[in-house]
C-alpha cells in the first residue's frame, strides 16, 4: 500500500463538476493499494497517517500530528501511485489491486480513520475525479506499508 500525504490548508474532489467532498485543514491522501496488501496493511497505515507529526506546534516545528489538531481528511484511491517504470515509457500497472480487493482496502482504511475520530471524506473508487489541493507548507510525504526499507 502506498499513500502520498499532502498537507493542507483546504482540499476538493469533484466528480463531473460537482464537489463530492471538501476539508479545511488537514490531509489530501492519494492511497494505492497493491495485490500483496491486507487488512492489516490498511490499519497500520491509517494509524501512521493519522499520527504522523507534520503540523506545525507553537514555535513552528512540525510536533503535531492531524489528530492532535483536529484536522480533517479526504482519501482519493489513485492505482497509478503502484506504477512501474522501470522499463519502456509506458507505465505498467501489474502491481495494482484489481477493485474486487482494492475496494475492501481502500474502504478499510478510510474507515480506520473515521474510527480514530477523525473527520474523513472520499473521492468515488475509479472515478475520473478533480483534486484540488491548497498544499501547506508544502508538506508532501510518501508512505509505504508494509515499509518497504
Amino acid at each position: 500500500m502506498r499513500a502520498v500525504v499532502q498537507r493542507v490548508s483546504e482540499g476538493s474532489v469533484a466528480i463531473n463538476h460537482e464537489v463530492v467532498a471538501k476539508i479545511r485543514q488537514g490531509l489530501v491522501i492519494l492511497l494505492g493499494v497493491g495485490h500483496t496488501d491486507t487488512y492489516h496493511d490498511a490499519e497500520e497505515l491509517a494509524e501512521k497517517v493519522a499520527n504522523l507529526r507534520i503540523f506545525s506546534d507553537a514555535d513552528g516545528k512540525m510536533n503535531l500530528s492531524l489528530l492532535d489538531v483536529k484536522g480533517q481528511a479526504i482519501v482519493v484511491s489513485q492505482f497509478t501511485l503502484l506504477a512501474d517504470t522501470r522499463r519502456g515509457r509506458r507505465p505498467s500497472f501489474i502491481d495494482a489491486a484489481r477493485p474486487e480487493t482494492a475496494i475492501p482496502l481502500y474502504e478499510h482504511f478510510t474507515a480506520r480513520l473515521r474510527s480514530l475520530d477523525i473527520h474523513t471524506e472520499t473521492g468515488e473508487f475509479g472515478a475520473d475525479m478533480l483534486v484540488e489541493i491548497k498544499n501547506d507548507g508544502p508538506v508532501t510525504i510518501i508512505l509505504e506499508q508494509p515499509n518497504k526499507d
